[in-house]
């Protein structure tokens, strides 16, 4: 038979493992190696030079005459000619220049014909292919020349080569910006000063030139779409890093060449230059910019820490070890079209050829496409049609000739799978002069370069229409360049443009020709500006009619304010009110958001019936937000008609009094906020909401509100606004002027209605004035008289003698008064007050309410003049009521009391003159004076409270002495008080520092000398001037130091004198959490930060009695303001950064607890990260969440970094305590600590999508482990398998000690000693029997996957190999998932094809061996449904002759024999072996019995049936009941029959487990319960538990969750619980039963159970090995159970320490002593102690004197027993007891001895009275 194609092999499996840079070259590109690089069409013009450059000579003659080079030049012109000629051009490489998706297809066919061209050619010559950088061909690691085109505050936009733009975020700049933001981050959780923000517009300038390296070039579908577009290119997008240690291509300070570009940031400002941090391989190289270097665009004194910029190369100087770079961004020297441009022209590498690098280049290929050339003869370069500056060049060949040079710039370097690079450059003179913006030109610049400059600032806007396009050359796979004429003063200028093939029409065009078509040279089209690159300087436009037609392309186009016409595209649902906003299409590619506040000028109900999908509206733009690319517009009315002139986008273009419309957006109680459009915003006062009285906003506007407001004022610096809603805001006419100036407050006037309100009427006056009349202001009676006269106003009606009570000059609003009383005394002079000087005491006025406060109310008259009336002053009865029975603008009769002529007060009375006998002012002046006299004063010339003056000396008795002050009596009525800060002098002065109040010259009863401070406020303790005596007895604020004392020293230290950096004596006066607080003086007091305390972590570890309230310190001010009443003190030196030394140990604060590790501060501006790797010696005992924020801990300085200002601590005991316990992981704090092969742990710092994870082996020290280096096996997502934080376990594989890289390897192989390595083809050995899985099957045999094979081998069974008999189709006997044994027939390595052989005689000899030398082993035979059997013996006519007998003993346990195949985990359907939990049985113990093991035995087939001799024949159909069902049909059958029994379920599941049908074993457990009756709960239960042990074995943690649940929901939940956590164990997840068990007690149905509790402990002593967790439990247990169970439950937790390993039997009879000193009469405590103590015996073994010892402690707890008091059944059972032990472990005196003792109690036992206790 013939060989068969065994294409299943390698089915689904790569053939070889992908390089990493192979993943970033396109898949199509690989899968057409025979793509040709010209595409089939003709070629430019090729040298000789391609194949000769390395021979060729620098400055010398070519290898080539002068003949054959005139020859080469004119064959290249006629090949040039003929090209340009017939348009059959060579295939461009950058299709992608302007990146349409539409001409993929088209590309891809052409390339396709253009490989099969070339192929037939034969051509065999290395060609360099000229192609321009697209988004294709543009991976991960290329460099790339760019431009800043936009700068925001998160990122900057470079637009880059052929019409591409990057984006570099903000961490991506440099480190000096990293650290910036790491420092703001930390000032945020500290609570610190403010620390400045990160401008990037202060770093950055549009126009700069940078190098950029690509880390990333798309995005993921965005989330939220359809199946259909989640299936859909990746969002193209480019994302860059401009850092210069990844721009700089990890160059070495010595493979930089002079007059190279390199890019540096500012690392510091100095005053004579810059220092520049370079990125290079060295740690200390670094760059220097001179002041005089820095050129026009860059200024010394603007320039900041961390900008980045492009350098040219000038020179090197320093050593080896600090190397120096001297730089210069000036535009002068990098500019590249000058005569004497700095050119590399030697390199000691060809790495340092990087983008931005000026050099020559030896023209090699030159052609319309663009040219080619070589850099030095070594590095092979391209320039497009763009960058070659090709466009309308009639003759490539001319401008570049074969073999001249050229000055070009690297614009972009590509890396490639060889390790090499591809680059392009380019000639375009702007590139070569780095033109930067024309603001940034030099004085000197030419006006050539300021044009130019002028031209890339983009001239024309995006998405101009331009009516007259000229077309001026036509490339035929890619499009056509058109040139624009335009007008600038008197000049005609013109510019390039391109349109791209896709975007010429709307209908497909597959090629273009340059002699016929509509878009041949010299036609003119109606072009659309699409974009504008400043690197290529075109212009890309669209001249598709569908592109010309729409409105709006960009966000840009469209103007605030604007209006528009839609369509609805989406309606958004969402919160309580259904729809939440309207997406409105309004053209192809803009889309804008309508607010749920913007649909409508009313609320909708049901917005989505009337704004539909496609439903046509017009909207207003509100605002546009360029950078989130948002649009919000509104479709309301009010808004759509208004004027534009009324649109208020700008702050600048406002004035006051200017009127409009705006949308309320915010609604408080003191106003709301207006929204208008674009950012202009404005707040409306609740006073300006409305003329009447408005209590509640919310009462009468809503959100959403359109409202006519007018400006009140506005200030365009601060964009603040403020708007009011009243009338009237207008200039005034001469005459209304005139008529205002005559109006005063209390003349009276007449007016006419023209509005009513609710609570207010609006009249005209005289000229058309506006007045307001409020309701409470009709009538002079209640509120609803005042109603009822509103309601009889009519508008129109003219109403007379009205008092003018006020006018407000800014509304332009007369306010009225209808009140008789008030009208009335406006009639009668002086009876109406209208300034404060009418206010005279005894008089009575009318008045009405203007406010009501809980202690007084304020009266209101004419022009708003008001007055108070205390509580005490109201009417008798009226405090007692609620707001005194008052309302607003309710009448009032009052009289004057009291006049403030200083303060222009007045206080009013409601009572008349006579019923009041005094007011409080006289009450409290009498009570002063009837106190005035001073009783038993201590010193001897005190007679009244007047001699207590300030600074007077006075004698006092201490009363008592306290920690911070000593209380004194001047007098028996006289109190007052010392502080601890005016009793010393000095430091020296304080004999006892930490409690300086206690000595023995103060001493209760003692009289001291003191000096009068001021006043001690008790309730605020405060310090008050003498001024501020209160009350009848005020405390007086004492000194009696003795320079006051004696010396007469009366200054008193006040905030405001506390001089920065001044050395004090200050006291403890309070403790805080992270500070101390300290009284300098009486009135002065100030914080001492935990770190600025002390040096002592003991000390601070203690504050509290360490530092006691009252204790001295000597204290430096550190910061002082007095504004804030803010006083920063330090006790301690402040610890700088350069004092720090490794090795140093000292104290610190933590400040963040994270996951990651823990933040701690050392000093105040040192802050340091405490990561998992320092926090302990084992790793395992790494818990950042055993510290609390604000602990003080001890912190060993293990490196420092003193330019980066950094700090690296360490927590681990064998460094900051010295400790000699065992390190279990090394402190690694260098990379040159490692040594290859050596085997370490460490914690997952990050797992990136691509390259491998990262390990963190110390503070600074990580390690990459690659993907091929994660596992054995094939890991194709191992973000899955590793997070961050993960503690793993590696072994070093590399280790670069120069550049602090290592290299780990988390191999099992590499790891673990006893790993066994999967077999390969080699060692699969002819004879070799394997395990393995069926996997596809044909008629003429099977494939099988060989087991523990890498990568997976798969063999053939030929279909003679099958059987001893012949087969013809293979597929009825083997389907695909079968597990079979296998011998291996054949191996060819070479060819890699195996053989295999399933015949039953090739392990007929293995059987016979197994059941001879394994007696009690089982063994199974693998048989599948209508499979072949497996014989034991076969004679010649294929027949088989078993003894049944024998096969029942080979196999009776199915679920070992699946075990012994292990399966390769790679394939999913793969199961590992039968369900396996220690102890668990798939089937009751009787059914086990009666099926006996011949599930394995093979059937015998039909086929082989017939083939038997006649005479073996015989019925066997009571076979399936002897050895049990075999098959799907036999389960069926017996659960007919058995349909209750579990374990016949249990089986049923074990043998579609044996077949690797996990699933239909779960379908079967799902049956059983449905099965099974509803009574039989147990059975039930052995099926959930059954179920359970599968998922554990064969499912992931969702789906045991999911069983669980279901279990717990029908069966009792406890049981389940318990039932889990066995598994659990059984399985040795350990952990997971922990989980189980911390479940159980949480519960509060399940704790109430001692059992619970006894469980879960015996489990921690016993099987986690936790016995301070176990003994811990108990206290939580005594607090959930019964009172009654508590005894129980605490001697069986005694009986623990005896029975398990781990516990102590000492403290088990501790335990026991305390129950029973509480309990001595409890017998089955005594009993339950001395047979733990019997069992003590017999564990002790062979161990003669323990055994000893345990004998005579259960001996001495038996002599207790028997001496307690005891019943007569009592005694016999104890001394039985004694009596048997005594037999066993005791001698004949000890068991005569306990006879005795038995007789004596029973005889003392009868003289007391039989059965009685003594």
């Amino acid at each position: 038979m013939s060989a068969v194609k065994r294409k299943a092999a390698t089915d689904q499996r790569p053939s070889k493992k992908a390089k990493p840079t192979e993943a970033k070259v396109e898949p199509s590109k690989e899968k057409k190696p025979r793509k040709s690089v010209d595409s089939g069409e003709k070629r430019a013009l090729k040298s000789i030079l391609q194949t000769e450059e390395r021979s060729f000579p620098r400055g010398g003659a070519g290898p080539l005459t002068a003949l054959e080079n005139k020859q080469i030049q004119a064959q290249a012109e006629r090949d040039a000619k003929e090209e340009l000629e017939t348009g059959q051009q060579q295939s461009l490489g950058n299709e992608d220049l302007f990146d349409a998706a539409a001409d993929d297809s088209r590309s891809r066919k052409k390339r396709k014909s253009d490989g099969v061209k070339d192929a037939k050619k034969g051509k065999s010559e290395a060609v360099t292919r000229i192609q321009g950088l697209t988004y294709k061909n543009l991976a991960i690691g290329s460099t790339v020349l760019g431009r800043i085109t936009a700068i925001t505050d998160r990122d900057i936009a470079l637009a880059l080569p052929n019409n591409m733009t990057g984006y570099a975020k903000i961490t991506s700049i440099s480190p000096k910006v990293n650290s910036k933001l790491e420092q703001m981050m930390l000032a945020d959780e500290e609570d610190d000063e403010e620390q400045g923000d990160v401008d990037l517009k202060e770093l950055f300038h549009v126009g700069q030139w940078l190098r950029a390296l690509v880390t990333a070039t798309a995005t993921d579908p965005e989330e939220g779409k359809d199946k259909e577009k989640a299936k859909s290119k990746p969002k193209k997008h480019i994302e860059l890093s401009i850092e210069p240690a990844a721009t700089n291509g990890g160059l070495s300070a010595d493979s930089v060449a002079t007059d190279s570009t390199i890019q540096a940031s500012v690392r510091s400002v100095e005053d004579h230059g810059l220092v520049m941090d370079v990125g290079l391989a060295e740690a200390g190289a670094s760059g220097f910019i001179s002041k005089k270097d820095l050129g026009a665009a860059w200024k010394l004194s603007k320039a900041k820490e961390g900008q980045v910029m492009l350098c040219l190369v000038t020179g090197k100087a320093g050593s080896d070890d600090r190397k120096v770079l001297k730089l210069s961004p000036d535009f002068n020297k990098l500019n590249g079209t000058q005569s004497k441009a700095p050119v590399v022209s030697d390199a000691p590498t060809v790495d340092a050829f990087l983008p931005g690098t000026l050099v020559d280049v030896l023209v090699t290929e030159s052609g319309p496409r663009g040219i080619a050339g070589k850099i030095m003869g070594m590095l092979d370069v391209t320039a497009d049609t763009v960058h070659s500056n090709a466009v309308g060049v009639e003759d490539m060949g001319k401008k570049y000739k074969i073999g001249s040079k050229v000055k070009a710039r690297i614009t972009y370097a590509l890396p490639q799978a060889d390790e090499s690079r591809k680059v392009g450059v380019s000639l375009l003179d702007h590139v070569l002069a780095l033109t930067p913006a024309s603001t940034k030109l030099p004085e000197n610049a030419s006006a050539k370069l300021r044009t130019q400059a002028q031209d890339l600032a983009q001239s024309l806007p995006l998405s101009l229409i331009i009516d007259e396009a000229k077309v001026t050359e036509v490339l035929s796979d890619l499009g056509v360049f058109l040139v624009v004429s335009r007008k600038e003063g008197r000049e005609e200028r013109t510019t390039k443009s391109f349109a791209h093939i896709s975007q010429l029409s709307d209908k497909r065009i597959d090629t273009l020709s340059s002699a016929s078509g509509p878009y041949k040279p010299d036609t003119v089209h109606k072009a659309r500006v699409l974009a504008y690159n400043p690197i290529d300087d075109i212009y890309y436009v669209s001249l598709k009619p569908s592109v010309l037609d729409q409105p709006f392309l960009r966000l840009d186009d469209l103007a605030v304010g604007q209006a528009v016409k839609g369509s609805v595209e989406k309606l958004i649902y969402g919160g309580k009110t259904g729809v939440t906003g309207i997406l409105v299409k309004l053209s192809e590619n803009v889309n804008g958001l309508v607010p749920e506040v913007h649909f409508s000028d009313t609320r909708l109900q049901r917005p989505e019936l009337k704004f539909k999908e496609g439903t046509e509206v017009k909207a207003r733009v509100l605002s546009i937000d360029s950078e989130k690319r948002q649009i919000r517009l509104t479709l309301k009315k009010t808004l759509l008609e208004g004027e534009s002139d009324k649109i208020w986008k700008n702050y600048n273009d406002l004035e006051p009094g200017m009127t409009s419309r705006g949308t309320i957006v915010s609604l408080l109680d003191t106003g709301a906020a207006v929204q208008f459009y674009g950012d202009v915003r404005a707040w409306l006062p609740v006073a300006e909401m409305s003329e009447s009285f408005i209590e509640n906003p919310k009462q009468h506007f809503h959100l959403g509100q359109t409202v006519q407001v007018t400006i009140v004022s506005v200030s365009p610096e601060a964009g603040e606004m403020k708007v009011s809603c009243k009338h009237g805001g207008g200039e005034f006419t001469s005459d209304q002027q005139e008529a205002w100036e005559k109006l005063s407050p209390g003349d009276l006037v007449d007016g006419t209605v023209t509005e009513k309100t609710a609570d207010s009427v609006i009249l005209d006056l005289d000229q058309g004035l506006r007045a307001i009349l409020r309701l409470g202001h009709l009538v002079d009676n209640s509120e609803a008289k005042a109603r009822s006269a509103m309601k009889r106003i009519w508008i129109g009606e003219k109403l007379n003698n009205l008092l003018i009570l006020d006018k407000h000059e800014r509304s332009r609003t007369v306010v009225l008064s209808n009140k008789p009383s008030m009208v009335k005394d406006a009639a009668k002079p002086g009876k109406l007050i209208k300034s404060f000087s009418d206010a005279r005491p005894g008089v009575e006025f009318h008045g009405f309410v203007r406010n009501i406060t809980q202690e007084s109310v304020y009266a209101e008259f004419a022009n708003g003049v008001v007055g108070l009336i205390t509580k005490s002053l109201l009417l008798p009865g009226m405090s007692s009521q609620q707001s005194f029975g008052l309302r607003k603008d309710q009448t009032l009769t009052v009289w004057v009391t009291d006049v403030d002529l200083a303060r222009q007060r007045f206080l009013l009375s409601m009572r008349e003159p006579g019923q009041s006998a005094q007011t409080e002012t006289s009450q409290k002046r009498i009570a002063t004076e009837s106190d005035g006299d001073v009783k038993n004063a201590v010193d001897p010339g005190i007679y009244s409270m007047a001699d207590f003056a300030l600074g007077a000396v006075v004698k006092a008795r201490i009363a008592s002495v306290k920690a911070t002050q000593i209380n004194v009596r001047l007098a028996d009525n006289v109190q007052g008080r010392v502080d601890v800060s005016e009793v010393f002098d000095s430091w020296d002065d304080i004999t006892n520092k930490a409690a300086p109040l206690q000595h023995d010259k103060l001493k209760q009863n003692d009289t001291i000398d003191v000096k009068i401070l001021g006043i001690h406020d008790a309730r605020s303790h405060r310090f008050l001037p003498i001024s501020h005596r209160q009350g009848k007895v005020p405390v007086f604020e004492l000194s009696a130091k003795p320079s006051r004392v004696r010396d007469g020293n009366d200054s008193l230290l006040a905030m405001d004198s506390v001089k920065q950096g001044a050395s004090y004596l200050a006291f403890v006066n309070n403790h805080s959490d992270n500070c101390v607080w300290a009284n300098l003086s009486p009135n002065v007091r100030g914080r001492v930060s935990l770190m600025d305390l002390s040096d002592d972590v003991g000390q601070l570890q203690n504050v509290e009695n360490r530092f006691r309230i009252g204790c001295a310190l000597q204290v430096k001010v550190k910061s002082v303001d007095a504004s804030s009443n803010k006083l920063d003190l330090a006790a301690k030196e402040n610890l700088i950064l350069k004092e720090l030394s490794v090795g140093m140990v000292v104290p610190a604060r933590v400040t963040r607890i994270s996951e990651h590790g823990i933040t701690v501060v050392i000093a105040e501006n040192i802050v340091c990260h405490v990561p998992l790797v320092e926090l302990s010696d084992d790793y395992d005992q790494a818990n950042p969440g055993q510290h609390s924020k604000n602990d003080i801990v001890r912190v060993c300085v293990v490196g420092l970094d003193l330019p980066e200002k950094r700090v690296y601590v360490s927590l681990r005991p064998s460094k900051v305590l010295s400790s000699s316990l065992p390190v279990k992981d090394a402190h690694i704090a260098e990379a040159s600590q490692l040594k290859p092969g050596t085997i370490v742990r460490g914690f997952v710092k990050s797992v990136p999508e691509k390259g491998g994870i990262f390990v963190s082996l110390g503070s600074r020290v990580d390690a990459l482990v690659r993907i091929s280096d994660l596992s054995d096996q094939f890991v194709k997502d191992w973000r899955s398998i590793y997070e961050v934080d993960q503690l793993v376990q590696g072994r070093v594989v590399t280790v670069d000690a120069s550049s602090g890289q290592v290299q780990l390897s988390l191999k099992r192989s590499h790891v673990d000693n006893d790993y066994q390595p999967p077999m390969t083809i080699h060692d699969l050995k002819q004879g070799m029997t394997v395990t393995g899985k069926v996997r596809k099957v044909e008629d003429f045999g099977a494939f099988v996957d060989i087991d523990n094979t890498q990568p997976r081998l798969s063999g053939l069974c030929h279909r003679s190999e099958v059987a001893a008999r012949r087969i013809e189709d293979v597929r009825k006997h083997y389907s695909s998932g079968d597990v079979v044994k296998a011998k291996v027939l054949s191996v060819d390595p070479g060819s890699r094809k195996i053989s295999l052989g399933l015949k039953a005689s090739y392990f007929s000899n293995e059987a016979q061996e197994i059941s001879e030398d394994e007696s009690g082993d089982e063994s199974e035979d693998v048989d599948m449904e209508g499979g072949v059997g497996v014989e034991h013996k076969s004679d010649a006519d294929g027949g088989i002759e078993a003894d049944l007998s024998e096969l029942q003993e080979l196999d009776s346990d199915a679920d070992e024999a699946v075990n012994a195949m292990d399966v390769d985990a790679d394939i999913e359907s793969t199961v590992k072996g039968g369900l396996k939990t220690a102890g668990f049985q798939w089937g009751e113990p009787d059914v086990i019995r009666d099926m006996a093991a011949d599930e394995s035995e093979p059937e015998t087939t039909s086929t082989k049936k017939r083939k038997r001799k006649p005479e073996i024949k015989e019925d066997r159909t009571g076979d399936l009941d002897k050895f049990g069902p075999r098959s799907d049909s036999d389960f069926e059958r017996h659960l007919l029959s058995q349909p209750n029994n579990s374990g016949l379920w249990m089986q049923y599941m074990a043998f579609q487990l044996e077949l690797s049908e996990v699933q239909k074993a779960r379908d079967i457990a799902e049956r059983a319960l449905r099965t099974i009756h509803i009574r039989e709960t147990e059975e039930k239960m052995h099926i959930w538990v059954a179920w359970l042990n599968m998922e554990i074995a064969y499912g992931d943690e969702e789906r045991v969750e999911d069983v669980f649940k279901r279990a717990c929901e029908v069966q009792d939940a406890l049981e389940m619980h318990e039932r889990l956590a066995n598994i659990y164990i059984s399985a040795g997840s350990l952990d997971k039963a922990d989980a189980v068990f911390e479940k159980i007690v949480a519960n509060k149905n399940f704790r109430a159970s001692p059992d619970v509790w006894y469980n879960y402990a015996t489990f921690l002593m016993n099987n986690l090995g936790a016995a301070k967790r176990a003994r811990e439990l108990q206290s939580r247990a005594l607090k959930s159970i019964p009172p009654k169970e508590s005894r129980k439950l605490v001697a069986k937790f005694a009986a623990l320490e005896f029975h398990s390993e781990n516990g102590t039997a000492e403290r088990g009879r501790s335990v026991f002593e305390g129950i029973l000193s509480e309990s001595p009469l409890w017998s089955s405590g005594w009993d339950q102690w001395v047979d733990l103590e019997r069992s003590q015996v017999s564990r002790v073994g062979n161990d003669t004197e323990a055994k000893k010892e345990a004998i005579n402690k259960t001996r001495t707890l038996y002599e207790r027993i028997s001496q307690q008091k005891m019943k007569k059944r009592r005694a016999k059972f104890v001394f039985k007891k004694w009596l048997e032990f005594e037999e066993k472990e005791g001698k004949e005196k000890d068991v005569a001895r306990v006879k005795a003792l038995a007789s004596e109690y029973v005889a003392k036992l009868a003289a007391k009275g039989g059965d009685e206790d003594e």
